[in-house]
C-alpha cells in the first residue's frame, strides 16, 4: 500500500513541475498511467506526446512538458542526422563562438569595469519610472547575446588560452568589403561632368572591381505639325486671297561621346511645307518649304573646348517644285543636290543655358549635282549638259541652342561656304514657343546669299522665307 501511494506523490510532484515550467522532464507514458496517445484539455496546455526513440525498431511515446520543448529540446535534434535543417535556428549574434578561436578585448574590458550608479533621488524621475512603464526586452537582445558570448569566452580564455589562434587586433587587419567604395579610378580620365551612374570603381584593398556600362550614345528626336489659316470674303474691300498652309518638322539626332576624346554628331533634319494657292491656274498646293538634310561631324579633342573635325553634310528636298502659274520644273528629289565634305577645328561651348559650336574649316570640298532632266542644270550654276559641279574652298558654321526661359527656345544655324568664285550663305533660325507638353507656336526663318546661280526674280541674290504656326509638337 505504502508503494502505491508514493508513486502516487511522485507521480503528482513531476505533474506539478511540468505543469508550472519549473523543470521539465520527459515522462515515459506507461510510467505515468496513461493508456491513450490523447491528453485531457488541462494537460494540453502544459504537455505534448512526443515519440521517443528505444532502438531501431521500437518506439515509445513519451509525454513531454511544453517548456522543456521550446528550451530543450530542440537540442535533441543536433544529435539526428535525419533532421532538417529548418529546425535548427541561425543566430549570428552568436558568431564568435563559432568562427576560429580568436583572443578578444571587449569580455574582459566588461567585466572589469565599473557600471554602477546613483539611485535617482528626484521624485519626478521615479514617478514617470513607475507610471509609465516601457519593456526593453525586445530591443536589448543583441546587448544580451554579448553578455552570455563575453561571459562564455572569458570562461575559456581562462581554462583554454592555448587554443587561442589569433587576437583581435589580426581580425582588424584583415581587409573587409565596405557598400561606400571609397577609391574610384578609370584606365581612362573621367571628367567632373560624367555622370555617376557611368562611374568605374574600384577597392584595390580587397581586389573588387566594379563596372557599370557607361552610355556613350545619346538619341532622341522632335517633331512637329504646324498649321495657319487666313479668310478674306469675296467683296473685302482691300481685296485678298484666303490661303491655308502646313508644314511638318522632323528632326532625329544619335551623338556619341566618350567624355574623354571622340565626340561624333549625326543628326536628320525634315521639313515639309504646303500652302493654297487659289490664283494659281496650275496648281491647288504649291511647296514653300522643303528640305532633307543629314548631317554628321566627327571630332577628335585637340585642346580645352577646341576639337579636330571632319564633316559632311547632304541637302536636297522631297518634292517637285513649281513656280506660280507655271508648269516649269524647279526642283525634284536629288535636283539639286548639294554635298560638303570639311577638314577644321570646331569650337564647342556647353552651359546650362545654351549650347554653343563654331567650326571653321579651310579645306571644304563642295558637289552639286542635278539628277533630273526636266530640271535646268543651268539654273544652279551647272553647265549646260552636266549633271554635276565639283568645288573646293573653306566653310564656317555655327549652331546656337539657347533656352531662354522655360516655355521658349530659340535653335539658330549660320552656314558660310565659299569657294573663292562663288558665295552660299544660309541662316535658319526656329523660335519654340512651348506651350504644354503637346502644343506649340514655332516661328521659323530662313534668309539665303547665293550668286552661285542667277536669282530667278529680280537680280538681287538675297532670299528670304518665313513661317509662322501653331500647332502639336513632341519631342523625345
Amino acid at each position: 500500500m505504502k508503494k502505491y501511494v508514493l508513486r502516487a506523490v511522485v507521480i503528482w510532484g513531476l505533474l506539478q513541475i511540468g505543469l508550472y515550467g519549473v523543470v521539465a522532464m520527459p515522462i515515459d507514458r506507461y510510467s505515468t498511467g496513461i493508456e491513450s496517445d490523447t491528453l485531457s484539455a488541462l494537460q494540453k496546455e502544459h504537455w505534448i506526446l512526443k515519440l521517443r526513440r528505444l532502438d531501431d525498431t521500437r518506439f515509445v511515446t513519451d509525454t513531454v512538458s511544453l517548456l522543456y520543448e521550446k528550451y530543450f529540446g530542440v537540442l535533441d535534434y543536433l544529435n539526428d542526422p535525419r533532421t532538417p535543417e529548418r529546425y535548427i535556428a541561425y543566430n549570428p549574434e552568436y558568431y564568435r563562438l563559432f568562427i576560429p578561436f580568436t583572443y578578444y578585448y571587449g569580455p574582459l574590458r566588461r567585466f572589469s569595469q565599473v557600471d554602477w550608479k546613483t539611485l535617482p533621488v528626484s521624485p519626478i524621475a521615479k514617478w514617470a519610472c513607475e507610471e509609465l512603464p516601457f519593456d526593453s526586452l525586445p530591443f536589448t537582445s543583441i546587448e544580451r547575446a554579448n553578455k552570455v558570448v563575453d561571459r562564455m569566452l572569458l570562461q575559456a580564455y581562462v581554462d583554454c588560452p592555448e587554443l587561442i589562434v589569433h587576437t583581435e587586433d589580426e581580425i582588424n587587419k584583415v581587409p573587409s568589403f565596405e557598400d561606400n567604395l571609397a577609391h574610384e579610378f578609370s584606365s581612362r580620365k573621367i571628367p567632373r561632368s560624367f555622370s555617376q551612374e557611368n562611374r568605374i570603381v574600384e577597392r584595390e584593398s580587397v581586389g573588387i572591381l566594379v563596372r557599370r556600362r557607361p552610355k556613350w550614345w545619346v538619341t532622341g528626336g522632335n517633331g512637329s505639325l504646324h498649321f495657319t489659316q487666313n479668310h478674306f470674303s469675296e467683296n473685302w474691300y482691300k481685296g485678298g486671297q484666303s490661303t491655308h498652309s502646313v508644314l511638318a518638322n522632323l528632326q532625329l539626332k544619335a551623338n556619341y561621346n566618350d567624355k574623354e576624346k571622340v565626340l561624333w554628331e549625326n543628326l536628320l533634319d525634315a521639313k515639309l511645307g504646303f500652302i493654297s494657292s487659289p490664283s494659281d491656274e496650275y496648281h491647288k498646293y504649291l511647296v514653300n518649304n522643303d528640305q532633307l538634310r543629314l548631317y554628321s561631324k566627327l571630332g577628335l579633342q585637340a585642346f580645352s573646348h577646341w576639337y579636330y573635325t571632319i564633316s559632311t553634310e547632304l541637302k536636297t528636298q522631297f518634292c517637285q517644285a513649281y513656280p506660280a502659274n507655271s508648269e516649269t520644273l524647279k526642283a525634284a528629289f536629288l535636283a539639286p543636290l548639294d554635298w560638303a565634305t570639311s577638314i577644321g577645328m570646331d569650337y564647342k561651348l556647353n552651359k546650362t543655358k545654351y549650347n554653343l559650336s563654331v567650326f571653321i574649316a579651310p579645306l571644304t570640298h563642295t558637289m552639286r549635282f542635278v539628277g533630273n532632266n526636266r530640271v535646268n542644270e543651268k539654273d544652279y550654276g551647272l553647265e549646260e549638259g552636266k549633271s554635276s559641279k565639283h568645288d573646293f574652298g573653306s566653310q564656317i558654321q555655327a549652331t546656337l541652342y539657347w533656352k531662354i526661359v522655360s516655355f521658349a527656345d530659340v535653335n539658330s544655324r549660320i552656314n558660310y561656304l565659299t569657294s573663292y568664285e562663288w558665295t552660299r550663305v544660309e541662316w535658319e533660325t526656329t523660335l519654340n514657343l512651348i506651350l504644354n507638353r503637346f502644343l506649340s507656336a514655332k516661328l521659323y526663318v530662313m534668309a539665303r546669299y547665293d550668286d552661285s546661280a542667277k536669282p530667278t526674280v529680280g537680280d538681287s541674290y538675297y532670299q528670304v522665307n518665313e513661317t509662322f504656326g501653331f500647332g502639336v509638337n513632341y519631342s523625345w
